[in-house]
């Protein structure tokens, strides 16, 4: 059975996901990559993680602009598990597979109720690896689990106690669903913003 060896997290709604991530740890002895600031909070949570930049040997970009999108990353969410030509390019460059992905948005929404929001701000708030992430994880669900809601994080956590460490099929199918939900209404909420600015 597979099972959550490596989980990618970039939160910035951290509500619940110390205890989240540290049962991935813990319980199921994941390996745990993060970035900027999720990763310095985790660390300081007393966490063990590994920096994206440190995995990908890539430094974060442009004021974190560019953090996850690079080939090792979405090579590992992508990655289909059940093909050999796959699992050859894998080996090849010696990456392994991401089975997890946690992520939440930047807060868009949030910051666009501000009366005090500036165009700038709007724009430095759009999410552009955080959607990337959750997209690729959830067209990949057959393999991977995409986590992209805290509300999740408890019914999760309890099947992957019960089931030595993985989801059904129609578990990581309803996450894929409601990842591609999310991305949607976020997209949906940034066209609007900029559609009133015209």
């Amino acid at each position: 059975m597979p099972q959550v060896k490596k989980a990618l997290v970039s939160a910035s709604d951290k509500t619940g996901l110390v205890e989240f991530v540290k049962f991935l740890e813990e319980s199921l002895g994941s390996e745990i990559l993060s970035t900027g600031g999720t990763g310095r909070s985790l660390v300081e949570a007393g966490v063990k993680v590994v920096q994206v930049e440190d995995y990908t040997r890539s430094p974060e970009l442009l004021n974190g602009r560019v953090k996850t999108l690079h080939p090792k990353v979405h090579a590992g969410i992508l990655y289909r598990r059940d093909l050999p030509t796959h699992a050859g390019e894998m080996k090849t460059m010696g990456w392994d597979g991401i089975d997890m992905v946690v992520v939440t948005l930047y807060p868009f929404e949030q910051v666009i109720r501000k009366p005090e929001t500036t165009l700038a701000d709007a724009v430095e708030n759009i999410d552009i690896g955080g959607p990337c992430l959750l997209r690729a994880a959830a067209k990949n669900h057959a393999h991977v689990i995409a986590v992209s809601d805290p509300a999740d994080y408890g019914w999760i956590r309890e099947e992957l106690g019960n089931s030595g460490g993985w989801l059904s099929e129609s578990s990581r199918r309803r996450l894929a669903q409601a990842a591609f939900a999310r991305t949607s209404r976020y997209d949906h909420a940034i066209s609007s913003y900029l559609a009133g600015m015209l």
